[in-house]
């Protein structure tokens, strides 16, 4: 099983029991204002995406983990990589990507978790390069997306919903594990 532990969190693979609370950060609508059309997700919905990223761990090598602290064992989100399938100029890429509760928020571990995953796709998948494609306006995304050291690559358009995205880059062997 493929696990990371950096100074104050768990990174692993999804058990049965983090449905729920992933289910309530998925049914917060702070949380999702950036996601997608902006709506909440239930519980049904959650189950479903969760069984997705554990399928993409099987067919990639890869995908979302389930974040939690490792000091009291609470789920706080995900960060992981994905293929970015909804974006067909950047499809064939690996992207980087992490949602947390708003208890999480600002207390950096949305950086900590981004950059053990950098070094996972740097160390043990050897990509060569990951992308970060944000909603423009999410200002606490692109802030980790400076703090990895990624570059802006180019401007996309949400080909479903029609909003505005920043795609960023980087190239791993430049990047500081």
């Amino acid at each position: 099983m493929t696990e990371i532990r950096t100074p104050r969190l768990l990174l692993r693979r999804w058990y049965d029991d983090d449905l729920a609370p992933m289910a309530e950060i998925n049914a917060d609508p702070p949380v999702m204002r950036w996601v997608d059309d902006g709506a909440v997700l239930g519980l049904d919905d959650t189950a479903e995406a969760i069984e997705r990223w554990e399928d993409e761990w099987d067919e990639e090598g890869f995908g979302l983990f389930a974040v939690e602290l490792l000091a009291s064992g609470e789920l706080v989100g995900f960060a992981g990589l994905s293929v970015p399938e909804f974006l067909p100029e950047v499809a064939s890429d690996v992207a980087i990507s992490w949602r947390l509760g708003t208890p999480f928020w600002g207390q950096g571990y949305a950086s900590e978790a981004a950059h053990a995953t950098l070094e996972f796709a740097l160390q043990d998948r050897n990509l060569d390069r990951v992308i970060s494609i944000n909603r423009v306006g999410n200002e606490a995304s692109e802030n980790v997306v400076r703090k990895l050291g990624m570059k802006l690559e180019r401007e996309a358009v949400h080909p479903e919903y029609d909003f505005p995205l920043s795609v960023h880059s980087i190239d791993l062997t430049e990047f500081q594990a």
